[in-house]
């Protein structure tokens, strides 16, 4: 299926040059003269929308598919990222890994397209500050790393996330324990008399109803960035979501979502079960508790495909490789990074040393 073109192409109204999205001016900007489109985004595109979760699941959909403005594909043969680009832009290395095997990817049916996202708020210059100064905490990295000017090789991508909502009516089941303790005697090693506190556990049934309502529960759709570094810069700020404009990804790198909507459902669902679960166990009275049971009821579940924008560094160290990511809105890092084993040593041999100090001390008393 062929993609839809945008009616606009963003040209420069000064030299003609195309225009991408600048985080600093929040404006299309021509990056060969400067000059700011005069071009408004999302100006008649409405509010953020959201579709029933059930009705998508059936098949039965009117979902928006294609960018409306021409894009290529290309895949990583070594990280498996699908990278949607610009078609005048030559990609040599993968965005995500820097492996130079890319391969053009043909869809056999056109991706849905975000209908919202996050546009880039946080400038590349801030972005390297950023990234510099997080390495810069890290004392067990190894000295070389952090004199070497990684950060010269950030990218700004949009990854695809999924969000989902759901009204939740759960009733819950499980046995309350109160902790209560009694005295014992016994004889210490010494053959003394002496006494102590046993704990025991008094259980009563207990049993209560929860209403819930869950909001913007993100699943991210990557697979060219880490997932626990993904977690460590979340959560992105949904409720600053502007209205899908082809302008906003303008001369940026979007990664095409490889979790489709029935995985990403699934996950949802697993990830809204644990939270659930967490806050019945809250209401439960007493000390402690077991046998939780829980029975939920989901209605009003509905989704939508977004774009979040993040900068990433991806390196190598010896023979290694590793991520350093920043949330590209709210401007926090995360990363991956090698440990210099000496300064993992002399953290060891200090720890003992305090022990050794400490034990010796409490002997002495």
């Amino acid at each position: 299926m062929a993609e839809e073109l945008a009616q606009q192409k963003f040209a420069c109204p000064a030299c003609g040059a195309e225009a991408i999205w600048n985080p600093a001016k929040q404006a299309l900007v021509c990056p060969f003269c400067g000059t700011t489109s005069p071009a408004k985004l999302d100006a008649d595109t409405g509010g953020i929308i959201e579709h029933d979760l059930v009705t998508a699941l059936r098949g039965i959909t009117d979902d928006k598919r294609g960018w409306q403005i021409e894009k290529r594909y290309v895949k990583c043969q070594s990280c498996q990222a699908i990278s949607v680009l610009d078609p005048q832009r030559q990609a040599q290395r993968c965005e995500f890994c820097g492996s130079a095997q890319l391969v053009p990817y043909e869809q056999t049916k056109d991706a849905f397209r975000p209908e919202s996202l996050l546009p880039f708020k946080v400038t590349e210059d801030k972005a390297r500050d950023g990234i510099r100064a997080w390495y810069g905490r890290l004392w067990l990295a190894p000295n070389k790393l952090k004199r070497s000017a990684l950060t010269d090789t950030v990218k700004g991508i949009y990854l695809p996330y999924w969000t989902f909502d759901a009204k939740v009516d759960a009733a819950w089941t499980a046995e309350a324990g109160f902790y209560y303790y009694t005295t014992e005697s016994y004889t210490d090693s010494s053959g003394r008399s002496q006494t102590r506190q046993v704990q025991h556990v008094r259980w009563q049934p207990a049993s209560g109803q929860l209403e819930h309502f869950f909001d913007d529960d993100l699943i991210c759709a990557s697979v060219g960035v880490h997932a626990p570094l993904l977690r460590g810069i979340e959560p992105f700020p949904t409720a600053e979501l502007k209205p899908y404009d082809a302008g906003y990804v303008a001369g940026w790198v979007v990664e095409r979502y490889q979790i489709d909507l029935i995985a990403a459902a699934k996950a949802a669902r697993d990830d809204m079960d644990a939270k659930l679960r967490q806050l019945c166990a809250a209401q439960i009275p007493g000390d402690t508790y077991r046998n939780l049971d829980v029975r939920a009821n989901y209605s009003g579940q509905r989704f939508k495909h977004i774009l979040a924008p993040v900068w990433l560094l991806s390196y190598h160290f010896g023979t290694r490789a590793f991520q350093a990511v920043m949330n590209g809105f709210t401007g926090t890092v995360t990363g991956e990074y090698p440990k210099s084993w000496v300064k993992v040593t002399l953290l060891v041999l200090a720890v003992i040393v305090v022990l050794v100090i400490a034990l010796s001390l409490g002997s002495h008393r």
